[in-house]
């Protein structure tokens, strides 16, 4: 009996010694990794846009009338100098036509005067008045002939016609936009960036822009950086100048925006990883976290490029495909076991 409990308690010891042999096992890091290079979004970017016209012109009357007609409907494409619509002139006749005889009177008035002026039997008090009475009919005339005129409403530029305001019948008031002209022929597509990410863009960043509704992508040509953010998004307006000699794109339009990240001769084919990722040591040398075929973490030396947004591309000392750590490294050392 007393052989048997000391086998038991041999047993137990060993177990014991077997387990505090085990706790003293450092447990395994976790961290977040990714594989360099492995994603297109390394070096694109995607933001979602809205297409704009590239001017718009709001055509109005400069006085007050009742419209007689419309002659454009929205959508229609215009001509500059194209009659658009016109006003009750009824008014603008009149008086055109009081004009017109206060300018004959003046004139005839002008013309018997002269006689006698040149025969020397005319004040010159009274034909400097007569010649002032001439002066301002003409002024009167032309004021009558420019107010029937303005009654007809022009296209001051070529376009399309975004929006009527105003239809038959009804009263417009001086200034009051009567339809918009968009001016298409090329437009602009706005979307908002980050401002994390405004620095990476310049005004030759190249893009594609895809348009769902024509099924198309088109190539985004100069870019306008709006300076003021957003107080809310902490975003920047930016707008793409986009050829569109065949007038599929309109404004309104969804656009999906894709920008190609900047290249250079030190870049190439160079993989991008995210800037937070890159460590220096204590003397300047900068090195990133990579992920051993045996889930250890080792410091591997990096030279780094240019910054593309939140990437920064590595000239040396990492190849595509690699793993390397992006989150949680912190509590790394050289050979720590890892889990991810």
């Amino acid at each position: 009996m007393k052989t048997v409990f000391i086998g038991l308690l041999t047993v137990l010891m060993i177990c014991s010694c077997s387990e505090k042999k085990e706790s003293g096992v450092k447990a395994p890091t976790r961290v977040k990794t990714e594989v360099a290079g492995a994603t297109a979004a390394a070096n694109r970017q995607q933001y979602v846009g809205i297409v704009e016209e590239r001017e718009a012109t709001a055509v109005s009357f400069t006085g007050m009338g009742v419209v007689r007609r419309v002659l454009v409907s929205e959508g229609q494409a215009v001509s500059r100098g194209q009659l658009l619509a016109e006003m009750d002139d009824t008014q603008a006749r009149n008086l055109l036509s009081g004009a017109e005889a206060a300018m004959a009177q003046a004139n005839d008035a002008l013309e018997r005067y002269a006689m006698l002026h040149d025969a020397g039997s005319l004040p010159e008090v009274q034909w400097v008045e007569i010649q002032s009475k001439v002066a301002q009919a003409k002024s009167q005339l032309a004021v009558a002939k420019k107010n029937l005129a303005d009654c007809r409403l022009v296209a001051p530029v070529s376009g399309i016609i975004g929006r009527k305001y105003v239809g038959a019948g009804e009263t417009a008031m001086p200034s009051q936009a009567v339809v918009t002209i968009l001016d298409i022929s090329s437009v602009k597509v706005k979307a908002s960036i980050p401002e994390t990410e405004i620095g990476s863009i310049s005004a030759n960043t190249s893009s594609v822009v895809r348009v769902e509704a024509t099924g198309q992508s088109f190539e985004g040509g100069r870019i306008e950086k709006g300076v003021q953010a957003d107080a809310l998004t902490h975003t920047y307006d930016i707008r793409i100048n986009v050829a569109n000699a065949g007038r599929q794109l309109l404004p309104g339009m969804v656009a999906s925006v894709q920008f190609n990240a900047s290249s250079s001769p030190s870049q190439g084919g160079n993989v991008l990883i995210p800037v937070t990722s890159i460590q220096k040591k204590t003397d300047g040398s900068l090195f990133v976290w990579t992920v051993g075929n045996d889930s250890t973490a080792h410091r591997t030396t990096v030279t780094i490029g240019e910054t593309t947004g939140n990437r920064v591309a590595v000239i040396t000392g990492l190849e595509s495909g690699q793993r390397i750590v992006t989150e949680g490294y912190q509590k790394l050392s050289e050979g720590s076991r890892i889990v991810y």
